[in-house]
């Protein structure tokens, strides 16, 4: 049945015993379909390779006549270029949400990275990105959603009162994001990714490095507290610059005492690729040390409370040292900047410090590079001294 479809019209229809679909006489397949409840919905059926199609485009009265006719019109020239708008909206409608995407990256992902990256990367997800877009589709999200989010989340958690503003958790956060939608685009979710150009909040350098006062007072410090595994486990810290992960969690399988070398396992260190690394004679005598106290069946250099585990952190002896040596504001991170720093005034090349810290980014050793400036103005005041003009002693003629 065909008819010029009118507001009027539309509302007119007598239901039936059973669904009646009127067709519109300006488009073509356009339509109205009537239930045998009284329901009206606007249709456009067409055909694709032979096969016929009915796609609903939506409820009268939220749809007027001129619109869904409009809408009609623009779906039939889609279809003229070869696309299939119900096949699209189903496979859209089968297409994964956000909640679904972050435990695919957190499973397929975020298991291969070490430990400490893992449980941050999926507590900030979980937090501060699950409870703003949970329920969206992960191929409808935009590059503003993506700003409007960071931003929210720079100004402070969202959804707390009196919250902290944290924008370089922001930072880490659109990182995170960045790498999960190109997993996506690989998956086959979407075609391109609106984490890619995120806009970074600026972020203070956080690098603080201990003077030669600070660290003899770390080390009395050290010294004087009862919790000598923690003790010893902040001291090798100090003493090779590994990360706290890298150190809480070494086994004795890893150490070649006689040779001062310790080989760190791709498994247990941030850039997932084995590190080999000298130490030095003080690191390799107090773990002769630490071998004495810990049990000989014992795996772990610093084992923990749990039977078969390694020690789990030290923040609260990091607190409870940090406060004795009187250094408030020296994360246990500081460590490593300082044992980097040490090295620089030593004379060591920047390439160097990087191969011992472990370091795949030319970039990441770089910021020790003005620490070299000390160094470079000893060896150019030598140079100095070297090719200073020496004063000439003048004789007065008739003198």
């Amino acid at each position: 049945m065909k008819a010029h479809l009118t507001e009027r019209g539309v509302k007119g229809l007598e239901p039936g015993p059973k669904n009646i679909i009127i067709y519109d006489k300006e488009v073509v397949g356009f339509g109205v379909r009537i239930t045998s409840g009284g329901t009206r919905a606007f249709i456009l059926t067409y055909r694709i390779e032979a096969r016929e199609r009915r796609l609903t485009i939506g409820a009268w009265p939220d749809w007027s006549v001129a619109a869904a006719r409009e809408e009609a019109k623009r779906l039939k020239r889609e279809i003229d270029l070869g696309r299939d708008p119900m096949a699209e909206r189903d496979e859209a409608r089968e297409s994964p949400n956000m909640r679904q995407l972050i435990d695919r990256y957190l499973e397929e992902h975020a298991t291969k990275l070490a430990k400490r990256n893992r449980d941050d990367q999926e507590s900030m997800l979980r937090k501060l990105v699950e409870p703003s877009w949970g329920p969206r589709k992960a191929a409808e999200i935009q590059p503003e959603d993506v700003d409007r989010l960071l931003g929210q989340i720079a100004k402070g958690t969202p959804g707390k009162k009196g919250r902290k503003p944290t924008p370089v958790r922001a930072n880490r956060v659109g990182e995170i994001l960045r790498k999960m939608f190109n997993l996506a685009i690989r998956w086959r979710i979407r075609t391109d990714n609106p984490a890619s150009g995120f806009a970074r909040n600026a972020e203070a350098p956080r690098d603080r490095y201990l003077s030669t006062d600070e660290i003899g007072r770390l080390s009395a410090a050290l010294d004087a507290h009862p919790n000598r595994r923690a003790a010893d486990a902040v001291r090798l810290i100090l003493l090779t610059g590994a990360r706290r992960g890298e150190v809480l969690g070494a086994r004795w399988d890893q150490f070649d005492l006689d040779a001062a070398i310790w080989i760190k396992p791709a498994a247990t260190i941030k850039q997932r690729r084995l590190h080999r690394a000298p130490i030095s004679a003080s690191a390799a005598a107090l773990l002769r040390t630490i071998r004495l106290r810990v049990p000989e069946d014992c795996q772990w250099v610093f084992p923990g409370e749990a039977e078969g585990k390694p020690l789990q952190d030290v923040k609260r002896f990091w607190e409870d040292v940090r406060a004795k040596a009187d250094l408030p504001a020296v994360r246990i991170h500081d460590l490593r900047h300082t044992f980097a720093s040490l090295l620089v005034s030593g004379g060591m090349t920047l390439p160097m410090i990087g191969k011992l810290l472990g370091h795949t980014q030319v970039q990441t050793t770089q910021r020790y590079a003005h620490l070299l400036d000390d160094p470079l103005r000893a060896g150019l005041e030598q140079v100095g001294d070297l090719l200073r003009a020496k004063p000439r002693l003048v004789i007065g003629v008739g003198s």
